[in-house]
């Protein structure tokens, strides 16, 4: 069916109060597994390409991107394409004309005034080209900075994308506004400057203030926010406890449909809460590559004299369906009346 738009696919499962899961790919594998996944779960999709996946693929979106759209064409359920975690200029422009209806621009590790500004400048940017955006403010942490053993792995737009502005951008302003369970919770640490400790998902600052993500919203006009409650980039275990006091303050206080990142690690009984609690995009990535690894590793050390890559390719394919096809049916489940 004809590629659809995320901003339609959201307000629709707004509406219907559910989620639209939205999946990071990296190859053609991802791609195929996502669409198989959703069509067997019989709901909607979102396809994202990080700004990390393009730096893999050499620094070019298109392949990917015309992979994905294809992909999607001939999807039997609606499927929208997302950039995801922009943070350069030059990659936001190529947005529209590969096919993508909606970006994630990336300044929350920016003081709040810098991000303010620099993600208001993308808004005007990204909806002049008819892009619904989103943006994040508080920090989820874990997220990969694309430098492999010490050595940055590839350059997107002709520039560096690793730092902004050619400084160390710190951390963003904000209060403490709960705790998980009444205790700290295991440590997620989040890169900081040289010297100083790295700040935690769980500590002052790190997550999204409500009174905070009110003025962003209205002074930013992003469409979207991706808000800070506990989970984390890159998890490899469901161990994360999501602060739903903080996500209930946040839906009161916001208007936008709220984006929660770093859901791999969140298990599904913290997923249906939070989508009951306002959630409305909720991103996954690294769930797809523990399956799609777990399952090569798997068969390889069963067939050590297979090298014909089909093989073993084929598992972590099939594994990836598994697992979109049960977060899928979490995810879009309707609520009980």
């Amino acid at each position: 069916m004809p590629l659809t738009t995320t901003g339609e696919l959201i307000t629709r499962a707004a509406a219907a109060r559910t989620a639209v899961p939205a999946f990071n790919i990296i190859s053609l594998e991802h791609v195929e597994a996502v669409v198989a996944g959703a069509e067997s779960a019989g709901a909607p999709v979102i396809l994202q390409v990080s700004e990390n996946a393009v730096r893999f693929r050499g620094g070019r979106l298109l392949p990917l991107a015309r992979a994905a759209t294809a992909a999607a064409e001939q999807a039997g359920v609606p499927v929208a394409l997302h950039l995801d975690h922009v943070q350069s200029d030059d990659l936001l422009g190529q947005a529209a004309d590969a096919g993508f209806s909606s970006v994630m621009y990336d300044a929350s590790r920016l003081p709040y005034e810098e991000n303010l500004a620099a993600t208001r400048a993308a808004a005007d940017r990204a909806h002049a080209q008819g892009l619904w955006i989103e943006a994040e403010l508080g920090r989820v942490g874990g997220k990969d900075t694309g430098r492999v053993g010490g050595k940055d792995t590839g350059r997107v737009g002709g520039k560096d994308t690793g730092r902004v502005g050619g400084k160390d951008t710190g951390r963003v302003g904000g209060k403490d506004t709960e705790r998980v369970g009444g205790k700290d919770a295991a440590p997620a640490w989040v890169g900081g400057k040289a010297g100083v400790p790295p700040l935690d998902a769980h500590a002052p600052g790190a997550r999204t203030d409500p009174d905070e993500a009110r003025a962003f919203v209205a002074d930013s006009g992003v469409d979207a926010l991706a808000v800070a409650i506990g989970s984390v980039h890159a998890m490899t275990t469901r161990t994360a406890a999501l602060d739903h006091i903080l996500l209930g303050r946040l839906n009161a206080a916001l208007d936008v449909p709220l984006v929660l990142h770093g859901s791999s690690g969140v298990p599904d009984a913290e997923l249906r809460a939070a989508v009951a609690g306002g959630i409305a995009k909720v991103n996954i990535g690294t769930a797809l590559n523990v399956a799609m690894t777990g399952a090569v590793r798997d068969f390889l050390t069963e067939h050590p004299d297979v090298v014909d890559p089909r093989q073993y390719v084929r598992a972590g394919r099939d594994a990836m369906v598994k697992t979109v096809t049960r977060l899928v049916g979490v995810l879009c489940a309707r609520p009980a009346p």
